[in-house]
């Protein structure tokens, strides 16, 4: 099922052309959800190299994620995290025939533009980098390309996709290789879910009001996905996934697919742990194949990890809520 509410005729973000007399749409809301649409069950994986990018590509990922840094290297380098280098987005593209995707940092509409010029398939406007605007998120009806958001409840997932998210990504603490944070989120999300699905089945428009006055977002949107219970776009775990196992239990949870970065990359067996998530991911519900692709991986190869209660520095609280 593709939802194709929330489309915006006015978005700055739909182009026109014309190729052969036909009449071509760039940027509309049904493209860019459906792009995400596309990703569904699958793996995007952070990379920073086109040795890792290939690797990816080897293993199964449906796309790549390009950082200057992977997340837990952001997290030890400390300062300012930017945007990629485009010389290196742009080797990338031309070394993998999967999409691409590259991050800029909250509020920062000029990274997003360039990343847009540059022809990424998708912006992920992320948390990891430093934010640019604690306050405001780029209002994403004015790009083109499909924007995904990161979000830790419903009523967050719900403001971003207001303002033009093709996709959803549930936080998790990124760089940890701790899963924990990731698993805390989707759960919220899901509970929150089936209030507002019970309060639509009950058909109590008035606390469906209510409830759209709290989340800070309009009613169609909370009477939209109450009546799908579930986000009206494609939603992603991410944040700490490590192992085959920590994927295929967010799938069960309900996620459409998995962002992985840190957990693949700082592990010393990264092209096995790369194939064993894209395999459990996969293959999620049926346990022999979770269990195949955990044999994949050595647990004394895995990134240390860290303990998110003793971080001095939590990038799921970067941005802010609003």
């Amino acid at each position: 099922m593709l939802p194709l509410s929330g489309e915006r005729k006015d978005a700055k973000g739909i182009i026109s052309d014309k190729s052969d007399s036909a009449d071509i749409i760039r940027g509309s809301s049904t493209l860019k959800r459906g792009f995400a649409h596309m990703l569904k069950n699958g793996v995007v994986m952070d990379v920073t190299t086109v040795e890792q990018a290939q690797i990816a590509e080897e293993a199964g990922a449906v796309s790549v994620m390009v950082l200057d840094k992977l997340p837990s290297d952001v997290r030890k380098a400390g300062g300012v995290a930017r945007t990629a280098s485009i010389r290196i987005i742009e080797d990338i593209m031309d070394s993998v025939t999967i999409p691409v995707m590259a991050k800029c940092r909250i509020g920062h509409v000029n990274e997003a533009l360039v990343l847009q010029e540059t022809d990424v398939d998708m912006i992920d406007e992320s948390e990891v980098l430093t934010p640019a605007d604690e306050l405001r998120h780029i209002w994403k009806w004015d790009l083109t390309t499909p924007v995904v958001n990161g979000a830790r409840s419903l009523a967050e997932a719900l403001r971003r996709i207001e303002e033009g998210a093709a996709m959803i990504r549930t936080k998790g603490e990124p760089g940890t290789g701790n899963v924990a944070e990731a698993i805390t989120h989707i759960k919220k999300v899901n509970d929150e879910l089936r209030t507002i699905k019970s309060i639509y089945d009950s058909g109590d428009n008035q606390d469906l009001v209510r409830m759209a006055r709290e989340f800070k977002v309009s009613y169609d949107i909370i009477e939209q996905t109450a009546k799908l219970g579930r986000l009206p776009v494609v939603n992603f775990a991410a944040g700490g996934i490590a192992t085959p196992a920590d994927a295929a239990y967010l799938m069960s949870l309900g996620c459409d697919g998995i962002f992985v970065g840190s957990g693949i990359f700082n592990a010393n067996d990264a092209k096995e742990r790369a194939r064993a998530i894209v395999l459990a991911t996969t293959f999620w519900n049926e346990t022999d194949k979770v269990k195949e692709a955990q044999k994949m991986i050595d647990e004394r190869q895995s990134m240390l990890g860290l303990d998110v209660k003793t971080l001095e520095l939590r990038m799921q609280d970067r941005g802010g809520s609003a």
